[in-house]
């Protein structure tokens, strides 16, 4: 086929410059809660990408359909870890309270890595605190960007 009847990047194409969004290589573990955003992100990316199609806007359309690949992705690798049974130990979903050395106490939930707000009190079993909280039980103390935290309690 003659080189003239081939389309070449010309730069100007929707969503050239746009890469995908990594995911993580750690297993997607979810909560119940942390599977309905995700099915609820789902829905509102088809929605809002139906919504602009045929629009001028080419550039908002490319980042919505990398974003539904993304969590369509997410959902597909989703695996639901069910609540953790009341033991004394850290688990996926469990509500974790601990104390710093300089008194402080703060409480996170361990969550997937998509649903993890640490402003909110989620962080992810992957993270350096939820991976050293987990397993643990109330009274251990680990160590933790170099300083150490008393788990006071388990829920």
């Amino acid at each position: 086929m003659s080189k003239a009847f081939t389309k070449e990047p010309d730069g100007d194409e929707a969503g050239d410059d746009l890469p995908e969004r990594p995911v993580s290589e750690h297993p997607n573990f979810v909560t119940a809660e942390g599977l309905r955003a995700i099915d609820g992100e789902v829905a509102r990316l088809r929605a809002e990408l139906a919504a602009v199609q045929g629009d001028a806007d080419r550039t908002l359309a490319a980042r919505l359909a990398r974003d539904l690949r993304y969590w369509t992705q997410r959902r597909a690798t989703a695996q639901l870890v069910d609540p953790p049974v009341a033991s004394g130990m850290v688990q996926f979903g469990s509500r974790v309270t601990i104390e710093r050395q300089d008194g402080r106490r703060q409480t996170f939930r361990i969550v997937g890595e998509d649903e993890a707000d640490p402003a909110r009190g989620s962080i992810s079993h992957v993270s350096p605190m939820g991976a050293a909280l987990l397993r643990q039980e109330e009274g251990d103390v680990v160590l933790v960007a170099g300083g150490e935290v008393e788990i006071v309690a388990v829920e």
